[in-house]
């Protein structure tokens, strides 16, 4: 179900919104509006929905409206037309339309904010910083302390609790913020590019913790970016925008190898394709092998041929080579060795590929329900890295 439902939304700064609205419908452009109006358009009719427990990250250039659609999403920046409608229980309520007893409802219970520059109290404790949202609940003291308490032995501050912010690193006060947030215990979260003060260090170890936290809290999440790299790495899905557009929006591997605009290709240019591709992207499929009484011949210097069968697939003239499904979680590294054939998911990361690759002489098959799809050589892996990407791969 989606958490956030946005149609159509435009928001407009100034006191003239009709005004603006009416150029838009017009198809005036942003810069036109300002000069005719000296309104200036934030969002620019955007549709987009964010289902539950997903981490979409808005993107774009400074001034794109990227968090000026994240800012209306708790009712900080009023929307001048269409709908946004966030989860409420098990129903919806649109912040175009609601009133201000709702909307503090929503932002009590529903809706908490990461800010950029930790927005933490200087005369409060780290542990009264994350519980300050409480207290504005009306929770008793001794119940909103313990429950802070919780958060910040999630994000690994227990030990200083009693400290000012001002005592801390950018990371720990960033850390404060998170927990803050999710004390709230809100379903969704809006994030306001919450790392980038930071140095790249602690940025990519808070980045890792989010994901770790995630995992176990499945929230939905809203976060604005201006870094591809942050973007691949934590989003689920990805939404570009431009001149207060919504642009292109859609998986990672999608954004990267199948980019609709120049906007979007320019964006992309300079990413590290291995941080975002899978095995599926780039894998060679079952048509370009060689099948022959439906066996397949997958390692042609060794005449190593495979036969699917009901039950799944077998090696079938080499039975000393060991067949080993590979998972992410639970898998051992040790296990595999030059004459190892493994099997993985075509969702396997192209870095986990590689991996597996270098620990063993055959190709990498992938396997979904049992069925086997494609596989992944060395010319897969020679494509990744140089950003070749045939179309038929990308499908």
């Amino acid at each position: 179900m989606d958490a956030i439902t946005i149609k159509n939304l435009d928001v407009v700064f100034g006191k003239q919104a009709q005004q603006a609205l009416n150029l838009l419908d017009e198809g005036k452009t942003r810069q036109e509006i300002i000069d005719q109006t000296g309104q200036v358009v934030g969002v620019d009719n955007v549709s987009l929905s964010v289902k539950e427990g997903e981490i979409c990250v808005l993107m774009g250039l400074s001034g794109s409206g990227k968090s000026s659609l994240l800012r209306a999403v708790n009712g900080l920046n009023e929307i001048s037309r269409g709908s946004l409608e966030v989860k409420d229980g098990d129903s919806h309520v649109d912040l175009a339309e609601c009133d201000e007893a709702t909307l503090r409802h929503l932002r009590g219970n529903r809706v908490s904010m990461v800010f950029q520059k930790f927005a933490l109290m200087p005369w409060l404790s780290v542990l009264d910083n994350v519980a300050f949202g409480l207290e504005m609940q009306g929770m008793p003291k001794a119940e909103r302390r313990a429950k802070a308490r919780e958060q910040l032995e999630m994000v690994g501050l227990a030990e200083w609790e009693t400290k000012y912010p001002h005592e801390l690193s950018g990371g720990m006060q960033q850390r404060v913020g998170l927990a803050r947030a999710f004390a709230m215990d809100t379903d969704i979260l809006l994030m306001d590019e919450p790392f980038s003060a930071l140095d790249p260090l602690i940025r990519a170890q808070l980045q890792d913790e989010l994901l770790t936290l995630q995992s176990k809290l499945n929230k939905t999440i809203l976060f604005v970016s201006h870094d591809l790299d942050e973007a691949l790495k934590i989003g689920n899905n990805i939404a570009i925008m431009e001149s207060g557009k919504l642009i292109q929006h859609g998986k990672p591997e999608d954004i990267v190898l199948k980019p609709k605009t120049q906007y979007v290709k320019d964006f992309v240019a300079h990413t590290n394709p291995l941080n975002v591709l899978k095995g599926r992207s780039l894998m060679q499929p079952l048509a370009s092998l060689n099948l022959e009484n439906n066996r397949l011949l997958i390692c042609e210097q060794k005449e190593l041929w495979i036969e699917q069968k009901e039950e799944g697939i077998a090696v079938v003239n080499s039975p000393e080579d060991s067949l080993v499904e590979w998972g992410e979680k639970d898998s051992d590294w040790s296990e595999i060795h030059d004459s190892t054939l493994v099997t993985a998911s075509p969702n396997i990361s192209m870095r986990d590929a590689i991996q597996l690759k270098k620990l063993s002489d055959y190709p990498i098959l992938l396997v979904e329900d049992g069925q086997l799809i494609g596989l992944l050589n060395d010319s897969e892996f020679y494509n990744a890295l140089l950003g070749k990407f045939q179309p038929h791969q990308a499908a």
